[in-house]
């Protein structure tokens, strides 16, 4: 019979409670309202978002590359072990719980990227940093508990809408990547990122686990 589930710790959050779950020395949940967000067991397509995103990168000399959402870091993890020693990965979370959580019970899990040099997390919205980042940049990588979907059609929505992708694509330089974690395939989103002037591909899904896939696009 499994372990059951302890609880590590709960925030409050306007979706819900936030929670760390744990049964096992690296086995862990973070849950939001009774809702699964990640699971440290299952993080096949959290690391396949960052690893097509850097080996795009493969002739640009020191990337600069950002990722939305920290969650369990396993994204940051495998950015950092794709780019080479010269690049800089920020990372920008929202909730600073999570930084703990990063720092705290999941640090070995990941292997502490979070104290890598080549890391800067920023406590804040993505949104508002790829509305006015400081250089172009070579990768953006959007993981974020949300991916695109019918609800984020929307000319407003700060992430997957028209004016947001314009701007997603402004922070990039000329060949730059767009990567984004998606829970399903949303064609709607493949039709946006073709009129904000991006070239996607929809990564499939691995042939085992959830069957969440993957969008690159490339800013032309």
């Amino acid at each position: 019979m499994p372990r059951p589930w302890a609880v590590v710790e709960r925030v409050d959050t306007p979706e819900g409670p936030l929670e760390l779950r744990q049964r096992g020395p690296k086995d862990f949940l973070i849950v939001v309202g009774g809702r699964v967000l990640m699971s440290s067991t299952a993080t096949r397509t959290e690391r396949a978002v960052a690893e097509e995103a850097c080996k795009r990168l493969g002739g640009v000399p020191a990337p600069r590359v950002l990722i939305g959402g920290l969650g369990m870091a396993f994204t940051l993890r495998a950015a950092l072990d794709a780019l080479p020693a010269s690049a800089s990965v920020t990372v920008v979370e929202m909730n600073p719980v999570v930084e703990r959580w990063c720092r705290g019970p999941l640090a070995e899990t990941t292997g502490r990227p979070l104290d890598d040099p080549r890391t800067t997390l920023v406590l804040g919205d993505v949104a508002a940093v790829i509305a006015r980042p400081p250089a172009p940049l070579d990768a953006i990588i959007l993981d974020l508990y949300e991916g695109p979907h019918a609800a984020t059609q929307s000319r407003e929505d700060p992430f997957y809408g028209p004016a947001a992708l314009q701007r997603t694509r402004a922070a990039l330089r000329p060949g730059g990547i767009l990567a984004v974690w998606s829970e399903d395939p949303d064609a709607a989103f493949e039709a946006r990122l073709g009129r904000a002037g991006f070239v996607s591909e929809r990564v499939p899904p691995p042939p085992s686990g959830p069957r969440h896939v993957v969008y690159v696009a490339r800013r032309r």
